[in-house]
């Protein structure tokens, strides 16, 4: 056994706590459970310093990841990605502190890896006998790899225009593939009355269970550990589900308890598309939630998310932080693929673009000075978007 601190998980809007050791999905709110630990505690048994000895994964971080058994770890190797230095686009575009949080070395070229690595390692732990996702495609990438690595059937669920290379990738990797017609929330809908019938089936929909949020959280502990323990001024997240970026404020609120970091938190800026933007719509209107966004469309399948079940906690993340959400356009994701591919040798996918896209904008708007540290979140590889590309 190792130690870890999980206590308890929590619902993220009224705070009610239930039980981290059974399969749960949503509170009976209806809203995201958040897994809670003894950060006292873990303050005092852990040395931040130690952790540069630990094996690069995202497993250096165990005592503030929810699984309790080493045996119960399944791993691909993910996490503890390059924090790349971004010095010849920075010049190109006239920013020097310029970095990219780059994912696409994560297994199945994602940064889904991390959380479903940790849903997947706990559903296990568990006893789920099966798991289930609705996805845009690298989810469901992420799920099968698992899900084949534990082994658990997994079952997937994507909209029928979902890219060719994401449906071969996952019945290569074991899953049965059922494709809907509609988006994602349709994939949703099905997969759950699929579940229903289905004892022992669990569901790892994006925020619909604690622990994807937990591997994703891992990326805000890296960027700190990356940085020697300091926070950038701004950092530019492309939102579908959001849960990276609400697992990386988290992180940084785990951490600033443990000791770890100041007080100092980067501006968070969600970028949406603008053929599918409903936090973008509900923070310019001030709501609290966001309002499912009609006929969406994107070439950034991950982007394409019209109702998020963690909408408040972004909005509650990027208005905390003092920062904002902004939609870019399909071309300036196209046109921003190839800027960071051609200055950086990183083959970006289509979200990714969006962050550079943003960060652009909002130079121009004088929202980011040039002197401020910015990291853009590159969520994955541009390889299985080969049809968008000229």
């Amino acid at each position: 056994m190792i130690e870890t601190y999980l206590t308890h998980l929590e619902c993220g809007l009224t705070g009610k706590r239930y039980d981290a050791d059974r399969l749960q999905n949503l509170s009976e709110a209806g809203k995201p459970l958040l897994a809670r630990y003894d950060l006292a505690r873990a303050a005092r048994a852990v040395d931040r310093d130690a952790l540069a000895h630990r094996e690069e994964t995202l497993w250096r971080y165990a005592e503030l990841l929810p699984v309790r058994d080493t045996q119960s770890r399944i791993s691909l190797g993910e996490g503890y990605t390059p924090l790349l230095r971004a010095r010849a686009l920075g010049r190109e575009i006239g920013h020097d502190r310029l970095y990219i949080k780059d994912e696409t070395g994560n297994p199945t070229g994602s940064f889904k890896a991390r959380g479903l690595a940790l849903a997947v390692s706990r559903a296990k732990e568990l006893g789920a006998r099966s798991v289930s996702v609705p996805s845009a495609g690298n989810a469901a990438g992420a799920t099968a790899a698992y899900a084949a690595r534990a082994g658990l059937p997994a079952h997937v669920f994507m909209p029928r225009d979902v890219p060719e290379l994401f449906v071969h990738e996952c019945r290569a990797l074991g899953a049965e593939v059922r494709l809907v017609d509609g988006l994602i929330h349709d994939c949703g809908r099905v997969a759950a009355e699929e579940i229903a019938r289905n004892a022992g089936r669990f569901d790892l929909s994006t925020l619909k269970e604690p622990y994807r949020l937990e591997g994703k959280k891992t990326l805000g502990y890296e960027v700190a550990e990356q940085m020697q323990w300091t926070l950038p001024d701004v950092a530019i997240y492309p939102t579908g589900g959001g849960t990276g970026l609400v697992g990386m404020w988290k992180a940084f609120d785990e951490m600033e308890a443990l000791g770890w970091i100041d007080g100092k938190r980067p501006r968070m800026i969600s970028v949406q598309s603008d053929g599918c933007a409903p936090i973008v719509r509900a923070f310019e209107r001030g709501d609290e939630f966001a309002k499912p966004w009609e006929g969406a469309r994107t070439i950034a399948d991950g982007l394409r998310v019209p109702v998020a079940v963690g909408d408040f906690l972004i909005l509650r993340a990027v208005r905390e932080s003092g920062g904002c959400a902004v939609s870019v356009s399909d071309d300036a994701m196209r046109e921003e693929v190839y800027r960071i591919g051609r200055t950086e040798g990183v083959f970006a996918a289509p979200e990714g673009g969006a962050t550079l896209a943003a960060l652009r904008r909002l130079k121009e708007s004088g929202a980011i000075a040039p002197d401020e540290s910015v990291v853009l979140f590159n969520t994955g590889s541009g390889i299985k978007y080969h049809h968008i590309i000229d």
